[in-house]
Parts: C-alpha cells; sequence; structure tokens
C-alpha cells in the first residue's frame, strides 16, 4: 500500500500534464488567420501590387 498513493498522484499529475501540453499544441497548431496585404502602393509601378503582364 505504501507505493498505491504515489503512483496514482504520479499518473494524475501525469495526465494533467499531458492534457496541459495537448491543448497547448492545438491551440498553437490552430492560428491560421492570413496576414493582411498592404496594398497602399503605386499599382502602375509597385510589383506586388500588379501581375506583371502586357507593356509597363
Amino acid at each position: 500500500m505504501k507505493f498505491l498513493v504515489p503512483g496514482v498522484a504520479s499518473a494524475v499529475i501525469g495526465a494533467v500534464l499531458g492534457l496541459g501540453a495537448v491543448l497547448g499544441v492545438t491551440a498553437a497548431a490552430s492560428d491560421n488567420t492570413r496576414p493582411q496585404i498592404d496594398t497602399s502602393g503605386n499599382s502602375t509601378s509597385s510589383l506586388l501590387n500588379q501581375v506583371e503582364y502586357g507593356s509597363r
């Protein structure tokens, strides 16, 4: 019986830490928002605000 209480306590602490790790990794991986693109540049001379087809 001397090993039962520390074993149960270790199992409970391990389960709590494991649950916290799983929830933390899930929250970090679910950050899937797209950043806003700055489109305030000059569209006639900007390389990023227009597709490079046709004449310049």
